[in-house]
């Protein structure tokens, strides 16, 4: 009899000992949202509204994962700019090992040319990985590697995305508007007017200069040479290609 309540009292206390939360990410990795929540998030390859035009493998929610120290670094950029009434707004943040073989396989399809008008209307796709404008050896596999841009604080909410329906290369008025700064162009612009040192206008150079320098005053630096995409110098993990799943919280 003994026994008996001594296996229901330790079965009780264990059950009302709280359990940690199950994570969905590895160790050293945390959701952007839990660090900086007024971050904009628009994960552009969770849906149809990015470069191949539908999901990539591995986005299984429209979530920022990033390393720690990325995302730690990424709040304290966000704290600069709050307070002149701007914010961030990410693009992609981790991206799994499988959507970079996703792309490079979409890439090899001259076939499919459904997002040409909008994304790359000037480049070959088949030639997007030698040109250097995609990677085999994607940063962002390393958790550690973001895409963004900067918006006003006031920006009027965006108006609904039709594909096709607006080229990333137009001026700025008649571009796409998802309430971003004027960056010369629009994200994931397959296009020579992409480039970090393009000449895009004076509007747009003094934007990609202002989030150039913000950015590596946090740590970071330019990821390639196309105006959003940067990467944390310090990487935690520089040489490990990650491909766990990006799952909501």
């Amino acid at each position: 009899m003994k026994y008996v309540i001594a296996l229901l009292t330790a079965l009780a206390c264990a059950a009302a000992t709280p359990r940690a939360p199950a994570t969905a990410v590895p160790l050293g990795f945390v959701y952007l949202s839990d660090v900086a929540p007024t971050i904009v998030q628009d994960i552009r390859y969770t849906g149809s509204h990015n470069l191949v035009g539908r999901p990539l493998p591995g986005y299984l929610a429209p979530a920022c994962i990033l390393s720690k120290p990325a995302a730690f670094a990424l709040a304290k950029a966000q704290q600069e700019l709050l307070p002149a009434g701007l914010s961030l707004r990410v693009y992609d943040c981790y991206r799994p090992e499988r959507a970079v073989k996703a792309l490079l396989a979409w890439s090899r399809n001259a076939s499919d040319q459904r997002m040409k008008t909008e994304y790359y209307p000037r480049v070959d796709k088949t030639r997007l990985f030698a040109l250097g404008y995609l990677s085999e050896q994607s940063p962002h596999a390393r958790g550690s590697s973001v895409d963004l841009t900067v918006e006003r604080l006031t920006a009027a909410t965006p108006t609904p995305w039709i594909a096709g329906e607006h080229s990333c290369i137009a001026p700025f008025i008649a571009r796409y508007h998802d309430g971003s700064i004027d960056m010369g162009t629009s994200y994931d612009c397959m296009d020579p007017l992409s480039r970090a040192d393009a000449h895009a206008g004076a509007v747009a150079g003094m934007h990609r200069a202002m989030v150039r320098d913000l950015m590596q005053r946090y740590g970071f630096k330019p990821a390639g040479d196309l105006w959003w995409s940067f990467v944390l110098v310090a990487e935690p993990f520089p040489k490990t290609a990650f491909d766990f799943p990006i799952t909501a919280k």
